[in-house]
């Protein structure tokens, strides 16, 4: 594995997490109804880092096997979408979009694990906290949506 596509794939990460920092949770999502199986707000950070750890790690080890180009356009998937979703929910507060973009990581993700596996062990294992991570995600966003049925997507004024 190469250290280089390592860092490379991790830069490719915290660009994802960085919508985290531009759209945080906020007063508006501590007032939301959340299940009580909602996990601790101390949770987030510690698994989201682990992940994309765990997927840089992944991608490096795969990126460079011939015809790893279905697994690179897997692990591509997931990390935009992985970028997409949290200014969809925080940001725009759009929760039907919110819900397509999950599941649509979830699948990435899935795919992502699948690809990755079949040209490397280590690097599909590396996938599986995340699919079961994203899993409680789908969930959790299905839960606050249905707990919160008033909640309105913030309307985006023409400059």
């Amino acid at each position: 594995m190469s250290l280089t596509l390592f860092f490379i794939f991790l830069a490719a990460s915290a660009a994802a997490a960085s919508t985290g920092v531009l759209f945080p949770t906020g007063e508006w999502y501590k007032s939301l109804r959340k299940p009580a199986w909602t996990p601790p707000n101390w949770a987030f950070p510690v698994v989201w880092i682990t992940i994309y750890l765990l997927i840089a790690f992944a991608g490096a080890r795969v990126a460079m096997v011939p015809g790893a180009g279905l697994a690179m356009a897997f692990w591509a998937a997931q990390i935009a979408l992985n970028a997409v979703w949290t200014p969809v929910f925080f940001g725009l507060r759009h929760w039907r979009a919110s819900q397509v973009v999950v599941v649509c990581l979830w699948v990435a993700v899935l795919g992502a694990l699948v690809t990755h596996i079949m040209i490397d062990l280590w690097a599909g294992l590396a996938f599986v906290p995340y699919l079961l991570w994203v899993t409680v995600a789908v969930a959790l966003n299905r839960k606050v949506v249905t707990l919160n049925p008033g909640q309105k997507p913030l309307e985006i004024h023409k400059l």
